[in-house]
């Protein structure tokens, strides 16, 4: 819940640098996992929300009356698509723009699997707020959520700071 409420609201939060274990020498190791550190990403929350889309979706359409179960494999390959998508832009920019790029894989399709409950978010909000014939309150859902997990993704990557390998002098 912590984790969800940092990804709705991370205008909030405070301390974005991931915390390091310290090895039995006195050396920081590696990061803490999720469970001790709340801005290490985790998978749990991307994949339920990916799983939680496609459902939703469908549902959605199931309440207007144009559900098929094509819907289901349609919505699940295009949300697919735009994370893998999403991870080869992001390693290729990388290396166009010579960043280090010490993350990890996994990492990156946690991070790039956070927009998906800004997604839902924005279609529940949506659905209650408008009977989900969006206007001008689903773009408001969907503008907060935008700059919601782009403000998470931007401090939680990078820890508020830009690193490049091409340092200017």
């Amino acid at each position: 819940m912590n984790k969800l409420f940092l990804v709705l609201f991370p205008w909030r939060h405070k301390p974005w640098s991931r915390r390091q274990s310290i090895g039995p020498n006195g050396q920081e190791g590696w990061f803490l996992p999720p469970r001790e550190d709340l801005n290490s990403p985790d998978m749990y929350i991307p994949v339920m929300a990916l799983v939680t889309y496609i459902l939703l979706s469908t549902l959605i359409a199931g309440l207007k009356g144009a559900f098929q179960p094509e819907l289901l494999g349609s919505a699940a390959t295009w949300a697919f698509t735009v994370v893998l998508l999403e991870i080869i832009g992001l390693r290729v920019g990388c290396y166009l723009l010579a960043i280090s790029n010490q993350s990890q894989l996994l990492d990156l399709i946690a991070y790039s699997g956070y927009k998906f409950v800004g997604v839902i978010f924005t279609l529940v909000g949506t659905a209650i707020f408008s009977g989900g014939k969006g206007g001008w309150v689903g773009w408001v859902i969907f503008i907060y959520a935008y700059l919601a997990n782009a403000l998470f993704l931007v401090r939680t990557s990078t820890d508020g700071k830009f690193r490049s390998t091409n340092q200017l002098t």
